[in-house]
């Protein structure tokens, strides 16, 4: 189930369904571990029990609206019981400062007598990803429960009005046939085990006498943290300032942030001004404060496989850091290129992905071709972080790059770039291609490398490194003309996507059409203007073109990842929220004129149609219904909305400030 809330502050990171289950908890890095979900479909959740009937709030009974309090990271969700005459409006959020989950739970009795409510919180927590030496107990002189494990410590507390804990119980899930306190929590009343450990888990329970038409609230909050000490600290946080204060103060703060420009939005509608900066907001959840970006937080892939998207991919990354940069936030941006810096192989270029401590990540790329040792990495992925580097140099003139990222990090990955390429063609040699599913030459590949080192030339300019810089510029122009040469089909009038040699060294042509040749437009290769760039972009408009009403645009002809449909003549492919704002970047740049700009805008337009209802953009659409497939969010493809807004509103500016036709002089 798609995530429809991500709240978080760097370390600590949580994720709820679309029916309020809390199903991801990642502490201390956003994206590792997972202390809920290491199987999939684990979930904390909340339960109510009213004059003997009890009930989930994930149950059918319930209608919930799951979503974000407006430009905040603060979560809102309403939810009606008619059924039980009840309701309840819930505010939730991860402090900003202190790592710690606050959630306020506002019960509105809609029948017309007195009654008892019970409030159940259940805690499926699996430290460290794994139920070996975990620790679930209850601590009555501080009234709170505890669950821990190494370095790893959970507390858990809350006041109904100003009483603790009505009831609680500690005890075994999964285990010798035990399900879990859930079920013990089913019958409106807690046991009390103050003490499990292994495979374990808790319940805690509050209690509420509501008058007909009578609203009572709980405060519940989990504090996490290294050691006793410092959850203890955070706890008392929580008693002194009093949890609203702290709620309140989380809501401005993300406001503040996700706003501190004034930005004048053109003739943008609301609907997509509100997903720009949800898309800051949910970018931000997604970044971890050592600097690794997380691909997305989702972890019902598991369902599909045995792994899952909590990675750092460096071409993903620097494509977010880049459309952060675009919008002014180097706070995100920064600490990913100092990542970088250290997770690069001493020999120049980076693996396929890591972890967000900066260990390297797991990989299908195999380390062989043929009877051949090769480099199992994406050469596109090393290029795209020198690139963004650039833009981020080009934005801000921050010498902090220069100073200390050039000898770790530019001089290094460009010097890689320039010796990993065919001496006869100037293109790169054969890595593996950025959907990493085929390995060859590619132009996606090559266009990053293009713009990798012409970023690594303008960076060795600053540096003070002439010789460096002419070398760089030569090379990223040989480059250019390899793809010009080789990489372009007078037959087609368009790019093609790639070319794989044979033993024998002949090239075979890949003529299948993909959206990723749009990164010649996205990273400017050639002007707009170019027929060939032209001709390729159309090319791709009308034959990806998903032809159904939820449309967009496919990764290519035949995609087979998530496949729904085996009409290619309608669905060439699961319509994919990058491709198609990829389309919209490249129609912005292609503009001539004010009114040449409504493809792009309505492309914008019809990603904030197809956004969940909390604002989250998934990684593909079903190409009939238009539900998420894959992970939602993909942080990928909100840093491509705002990369896509901010282009659109440059083109507009630049317009109009040209007197072009329809524009203002």
């Amino acid at each position: 189930m798609p995530r429809e809330l991500s709240l978080g502050n760097g370390r600590l990171l949580i994720n709820f369904d679309g029916r309020f289950n809390m199903r991801d908890l990642y502490y201390p890095y956003v994206g590792w571990p997972n202390h809920i979900s290491h199987l999939g479909g684990e979930k904390s959740r909340i339960g109510l029990w009213i004059n003997g009937e009890f009930t989930w709030l994930e149950e059918s009974g319930w209608e919930l609206q799951v979503g974000y309090k407006p430009g905040t990271l603060n979560g809102r969700v309403q939810g009606v019981n008619k059924a039980l005459q009840v309701a309840l409006e819930i505010e939730n959020g991860v402090h900003y400062r202190w790592d710690v989950f606050l959630e306020k739970v506002t019960v509105h009795n809609l029948a017309p007598i007195y009654r008892e409510i019970r409030l159940f919180f259940y805690h499926d927590f699996t430290l460290n990803e794994s139920p070996l030496g975990d620790t679930a107990a209850y601590l009555p002189d501080r009234g709170v429960i505890l669950h821990y494990k190494r370095g790893l410590h959970f507390l858990i507390n809350g006041r109904a009005g100003s009483e603790g804990f009505f009831q609680y119980a500690t005890g075994n899930k999964r285990f010798r046939g035990a399900e879990g306190t859930w079920r013990d929590a089913e019958d409106g009343h807690l046991e009390g085990n103050p003490i499990h450990h292994g495979s374990v888990d808790s319940t805690a329970s509050f209690r509420l006498y509501l008058a007909p038409g009578e609203k009572g609230e709980v405060r519940y909050w989990i504090a996490a943290g290294r050691d006793w000490p410092e959850v203890a600290r955070a706890n008392g946080v929580v008693l002194s300032a009093g949890l609203d204060r702290l709620l309140a103060e989380n809501g401005a703060y993300w406001q503040a942030w996700a706003r501190k420009y004034d930005r004048d939005f053109g003739d943008l509608p609301p609907p997509v001004v509100d997903l720009y900066y949800q898309s800051l907001l949910v970018i931000r959840t997604q970044s971890d404060s050592g600097g690794a970006i997380l691909a997305a937080s989702d972890s019902d892939i598991l369902y599909e496989a045995r792994d899952h998207y909590g990675y750092c991919w460096p071409r993903d990354g620097a494509l977010v850091a880049a459309a952060m940069d675009q919008a002014g936030y180097p706070e995100v941006s920064f600490p990913f290129y100092y990542y970088c810096s250290r997770v690069l192989d001493p020999r120049g270029f980076f693996y396929q992905k890591y972890n967000s401590d900066g260990t390297l990540g797991s990989s299908w790329l195999p380390p062989v071709h043929g009877k051949k040792s090769i480099i199992p990495f994406q050469e596109d992925e090393t290029a795209l972080v020198l690139w963004a580097l650039g833009e981020a140099w080009k934005k801000y003139r921050d010498w902090r790059l220069i100073n200390d990222l050039y000898h770790t990090l530019v001089r290094p990955a460009a010097e890689f770039l320039l010796s990993y390429r065919d001496a006869r063609t100037g293109l790169p040699l054969p890595s593996y291609d950025l959907w990493e599913e085929r390995r060859g030459v590619f132009t996606f590949t090559a266009a990053s490398v293009y713009a990798g080192l012409k970023a690594a030339g303008l960076l060795a300019h600053y540096a003070g490194r002439p010789e460096e810089r002419d070398k760089y510029r030569r090379a990223a122009e040989q480059v250019k003309r390899g793809i010009g040469e080789h990489l372009y089909s007078p037959t087609l009038g368009r790019f093609v996507r790639g070319i794989y040699g044979d033993d024998e060294g002949r090239a075979k042509v890949d003529h299948v059409l993909d959206a990723s040749l749009l990164i010649l437009g996205v990273l400017e290769v050639w002007p707009a203007t170019d027929p060939r760039l032209r001709r390729t972009v159309e090319a791709v408009k009308q034959g990806l073109r998903v032809n159904t009403q939820v449309g967009g645009i496919a990764r290519y002809t035949g995609d087979y990842y998530f496949r729904r449909s085996e009409d290619l003549q309608t669905v060439p492919g699961n319509p994919w929220f990058i491709c198609t704002l990829w389309l919209a970047i490249c129609l912005a740049k292609a503009a001539r004129g004010l009114e040449e700009l409504e493809g792009a805008r309505g492309i914008l337009e019809w990603a904030a149609a197809r956004a969940t209802p909390a604002g989250m953009l998934p990684e593909q659409l079903h190409p009939y219904t238009g539900e998420p497939l894959s992970v939602s969010p993909l942080t990928w493809s909100h840093a491509t909305f705002v990369s896509a807004v901010e282009t659109y509103l440059r083109c507009r500016r630049q317009l109009q400030e040209s007197g072009s036709p329809g524009g203002q002089p």
